[in-house]
């Protein structure tokens, strides 16, 4: 039984051990902040985090959950794209094989999808909750308005996760949104004020998302990129300076 100590003080009683990390076991109120502040993943949160905000019923911990259900769509997304192409020519052939050829392929995508409607339902009640608890208000404003970008580009995500399929209900949703993009004010060539940066419909905001006039191979190829890369990157930088945020407005609110 002597080994284990041994053992242990081996591993850690070295430079390398020690740069690594800077501080001891030692319970102690200093110590605990220093693993925080000294670690760049936990920095973001608080040392210390108030009774309130350890309790269910006031936080419902929707927006821990979401960020989980975020990690847990990244895993299953990544496993996906190993059997997935964004080309016209194979898209729903590909999602085909996964449901009945590729082994567990139908579990794998269908968790990928419901965990999808799990985080859209989730960040939503977040909101709610924020709201009802009154965590928009002063000194949290700023918070509020990047968890504001952080539901719209949950939305984001789903949307574009339509179209991926290349299947009928993907092709009509995505018919439906782009059309309704094309009234944008300023931005669409049928909505308001269109006229003054003359837009048209080669140029205007649809002609962007799809890379055409029409839902063909660019508007696929756009999709996968925007779901797969461009709103995922940006929802993480987004989320990492949430978390931040609430360290540095004091933690979470408390109650009304």
């Amino acid at each position: 039984m002597k080994l284990i100590p041994e053992l242990i003080k081996k591993i850690t009683d070295n430079e390398i051990w020690r740069s690594v990390f800077r501080h001891g076991y030692t319970d102690t109120p200093r110590n605990r902040a220093l693993q925080i502040i000294s670690n760049v993943w936990l920095h973001l949160h608080p040392a210390k985090v108030r009774e309130h905000g350890t309790k269910i019923r006031f936080t419902w911990c929707m927006g821990g959950i979401t960020f989980f259900i975020f990690l847990f769509e990244t895993i299953t997304g990544i496993l996906l794209m190993f059997y997935y192409v964004p080309d016209v020519n194979r898209a729903y052939a590909d999602i085909v094989d996964l449901m009945y050829v590729v082994p567990f392929g139908r579990f794998l995508r269908n968790s990928h999808r419901w965990g999808a409607h799990a985080m859209v339902i989730t960040v939503s009640i977040h909101m709610f909750r924020v709201f009802l608890t009154g965590s928009y208000k002063p000194p949290r404003q700023f918070n509020w308005v990047v968890g504001v970008f952080l539901l719209v580009l949950t939305f984001l995500l789903s949307f574009t996760g339509y179209l991926l399929p290349w299947d009928q209900l993907g092709y009509w949703a995505i018919t439906v949104g782009t059309n309704m993009a094309r009234a944008t004010p300023f931005l669409g060539h049928e909505g308001p004020f269109s006229y003054i940066l003359g837009m048209k419909p080669d140029n205007d905001i649809r002609f962007a998302l799809l890379g055409g006039t029409l839902i063909e191979a660019p508007a696929l190829l756009r999709a996968y990129v925007w779901h797969c890369i461009g709103i995922p990157v940006v929802a993480s930088a987004l989320m990492m300076v949430h978390f931040w945020r609430v360290r540095k407005d004091g933690g979470i609110s408390g109650p009304l």
